[in-house]
């Protein structure tokens, strides 16, 4: 019996071995748009809390400023790039963290207390707004913002808004492979507003492959202050995650094919 049951192990060796070692590739990675965080599917994020540095509008510390680059790790521990364009007017302040909250704080269309990367604004008209207020429409540093990933991941996507009230605005994701081509580009338009509803746009961009190495964020309102809040990323898992996962289903099909050749023979497993 021993002997016929590792024959029959034999035969379906090069098959198990093909199973393990033939992964097929597709002809073209497709890339698509996501419009809700939900549908992400994301295994990390970056909160912009983790940069140290909060804006307070009620006691303004300009150390709180950041510079247009800087580096930013997510939770998962993958590293990220963050440049966001300088602007060419000289009242504009540097980009700054702030956490959006009702008066005296600022309010935005973002969920209330989410902490927001903010790409900087002309001081001289800003101030936290009294409910019923209209908007100012203060100019600020539209962008672009760039978020280039130390390794490439599967997908990630943000809530994004413009620091301007009652004005139709188109918002732009592009994303980019490592080698600077183009894997898509996408656009929402959106109204922003004040009502702190978590209503602002949530622009994301999956692939089937881990090939997204750089998103990049921009509004058709430049003048006007660009921000996002938590970017969620869905990223390449742990190499040891997939071979527990593939080890796993190797096994099933080795038991599967162990309890099949028994039975042949009489023997009941259970």
């Amino acid at each position: 019996m021993s002997n016929r049951f590792f024959k029959f192990s034999a035969k379906y060796l090069p098959v198990i071995t093909a199973f393990i070692t033939v992964i097929p590739l597709p002809v073209k990675a497709a890339t698509f748009f996501v419009s809700e965080r939900a549908a992400l599917g994301g295994n990390d994020e970056v909160n912009w809390v983790s940069l140290g540095k909060v804006f307070n509008p009620v006691a303004s510390d300009y150390s709180a400023f950041l510079p247009n680059s800087f580096s930013a790790i997510s939770q998962g521990g993958l590293g990220l790039d963050v440049n966001i364009a300088p602007t060419n007017n000289p009242q504009i302040t540097p980009p700054f963290v702030f956490q959006t909250l009702p008066p005296p704080g600022i309010r935005t269309n973002f969920a209330n207390g989410d902490f927001i990367l903010f790409g900087g604004i002309n001081p001289t008209g800003f101030q936290p707004l009294p409910e019923g207020a209209p908007d100012p429409r203060t100019q600020g540093n539209g962008g672009p913002f760039t978020i280039s990933f130390a390794q490439p991941v599967f997908g990630a996507g943000t809530q994004i808004a413009v620091d301007i009230s009652n004005l139709q605005v188109e918002t732009f994701i592009s994303a980019f492979d490592k080698a600077n081509n183009l894997l898509g580009a996408f656009s929402v338009l959106s109204t922003s507003s004040l009502a702190l509803d978590n209503s602002a746009v949530f622009l994301g961009v999956r692939s089937d492959t881990p090939n997204i190495s750089r998103l990049v964020f921009s509004s058709s309102y430049p003048q006007y202050g660009l921000a996002i809040n938590q970017v969620s990323i869905l990223a390449v898992p742990e190499p040891t995650d997939t071979l527990a996962i593939l080890a796993f289903g190797v096994s099933g099909v080795v038991f599967k094919l162990r309890r099949r050749t028994l039975h042949l023979h009489g023997i009941e497993i259970s």
